[in-house]
């Protein structure tokens, strides 16, 4: 059943879209308006967990050393991370799994996160105007913001495809954010299914990977599960998600 959207009552008709895709072979352009870096499997649907259970602001951070360092500077830091394949960052308190955080006590407290994906597409594209985090589970709260803010360009940044992967989890989440800027109707089930489906989400199905729990996989697909946008600012030379 199609979803009725209020944003389609105002289609960006005047809003230029453009996709890169971090880990292709290729110089990637600079994008200075509006950028949404999107990891849906895991990192910014952990951090939109994160935030819901009332952390103080995520601070994205290159390389699990400078992670560490960085949590060790901070009054009461949680430290959150994954490697390449997402096994756990070594000396961090939590892997980047999502449904692990729906009981971390993390009221009050900031969040260091080091991922080998998404984290390092914010690094990238930290000069941009207006940034943002996003994953499915708050996508029509990221499209809210983007129409509030008056985006003329809207750069997505898909950090999930690799060799051994199709992405499709991204370009899902890309594709229904679009739309609702288009003011186009969208079937949230058909994304969710995207996620579930893609190369990654088939990891978590499998049940081999014992990183991979299939309790973040349905997490992840749950669409709009949050109401609120992932901006990213910068204070100083760190970064944060608020």
């Amino acid at each position: 059943m199609t979803q009725p959207d209020r944003l389609a009552q105002f289609p960006a008709a005047a809003m230029k879209f453009l996709r890169v895709y971090l880990n292709r072979l290729q110089n990637l352009p600079d994008a200075h308006d509006t950028v949404v870096v999107i990891d849906v499997l895991r990192s910014f649907t952990t951090a939109a967990v994160a935030l819901h259970r009332g952390a103080t602001a995520i601070y994205p951070v290159e390389g699990v050393s400078a992670g560490i360092v960085l949590a060790g500077q901070l009054d009461r830091a949680v430290s959150v991370g994954a490697i390449e394949g997402g096994d756990p960052a070594p000396g961090f308190e939590y892997g980047n799994s999502p449904a692990a955080l729906l009981t971390a006590d993390l009221a009050g407290r900031p969040v260091v996160m080091s991922t080998a994906a998404g984290v390092r597409g914010l690094q990238r594209f930290r000069q941009a105007r207006q940034l943002y985090a996003a994953s499915l589970v708050c996508a029509r709260a990221t499209a809210e913001a983007i129409r509030r803010s008056g985006a003329e360009e809207v750069c997505f940044v898909i950090t999930g495809e690799w060799v051994d992967r199709d992405g499709d989890e991204d370009v899902a989440c890309a594709d229904f954010i679009e739309a609702l800027l288009r003011g186009e109707p969208v079937v949230p089930a058909d994304f969710a299914r995207r996620v579930r489906e893609s190369d990654f989400g088939r990891r978590f199905v499998a049940g081999t990977w014992p990183n991979l729990p299939l309790a973040d996989l349905e997490l992840a697909a749950q669409v709009d599960r949050f109401d609120f946008a992932m901006p990213v600012v910068r204070e100083g030379e760190r970064m944060l998600i608020r």
